[in-house]
């Protein structure tokens, strides 16, 4: 495995498997990699010929009160899981060699980039999108790798590719969970064991509405109102939203005629955590 740490040795060391028609797979992560994470490593080894992982905190993602500064970072233990997984370059560049300090170039996703996580993180998806294009330019792979859990975040690289007609297929794994139904998450690592039995609400919300959609439910309203009312239980858990929205386009849906996502964010002591789940065939 090859650790490359500027833009130009990563665009060297693809260009040298491209060269002998290899398909590339990226799997773009922050790092604090966990079985999800390795989910869509395995996912991209089946698909490619060379695994690419970026490993990068990408701070344009994050707002000025967020968590950037103590977002969780275990590089050596996450090289030593893809080494393990058979990928073939970690890509792990500074801040400053994806961004200068003159940087004035964004790349936003009109309409979807303020929905979902989009309202309460203004901004958010902007920086994602950025990251991911850049990510897209310096890497060229034939296929990337993206978890379910960010749903949103999916939506909005699957119109970025499709609008800017980038020659990459995208690629979504499904949320791996715990047992008992977390979704796996880097952020879980800042829950204390009472926070952490508290998370589960996020998970019982969507299987409350999945439940009542499978009985005949329709109605988004009625499947929203039973779905926040797991919350009234977990007075420490404080919800973002609840939505049920289109797949694709993120707008809000009504009633339920075709493929729907119910998506919920809520913060959890100080941890905002993010779980999803599609309704419909």
């Amino acid at each position: 495995m090859k650790t490359a740490r500027t833009i130009q040795e990563a665009r060297e060391l693809c260009r040298a498997h491209r060269a002998r028609q290899a398909r590339i797979g990226l799997v773009p992560t922050m790092g604090a990699l966990h079985e999800g994470h390795l989910a869509l490593v395995r996912a991209a080894r089946g698909k490619a010929d060379v695994v690419v992982v970026s490993i990068f905190v990408n701070p344009t993602q994050f707002g000025p009160n967020e968590d950037f500064a103590k977002y969780p970072r275990s590089f050596e233990r996450d090289c030593e899981l893809l080494e393990r997984e058979g990928v073939d370059i970690v890509f792990a560049p500074s801040v400053d060699e994806m961004y200068s300090s003159e940087n004035a170039t964004w790349v936003k996703v009109q309409g979807l980039s303020e929905r979902l996580c989009g309202k309460s993180r203004p901004g958010h998806f902007h920086g994602v999108a950025t990251v991911v294009s850049k990510l897209f330019h310096i890497i060229e792979p034939d296929f990337a790798f993206f978890g379910q859990k960010d749903a949103a975040q999916v939506a909005i690289i699957r119109r970025m590719v499709r609008d800017l007609n980038l020659p990459v297929t995208i690629e979504v794994c499904p949320i791996v969970r715990e047992a008992d139904g977390l979704a796996l998450s880097s952020r879980n690592a800042y829950l204390s064991p009472a926070e952490r039995n508290s998370a589960l609400v996020l998970y019982r919300s969507l299987q409350r509405a999945k439940t009542m959609f499978d009985a005949g439910e329709r109605s988004s309203e009625k499947l929203i109102s039973a779905a926040k009312k797991e919350f009234a239980d977990e007075p420490s858990v404080r919800l973002d939203y609840f939505e049920i929205v289109d797949p694709d386009t993120l707008e809000t849906q009504s009633v339920i005629t075709q493929r729907t996502l119910a998506a919920v964010a809520a913060f959890v002591g100080t941890t905002r955590l993010i779980d999803n789940i599609l309704l419909g065939p």
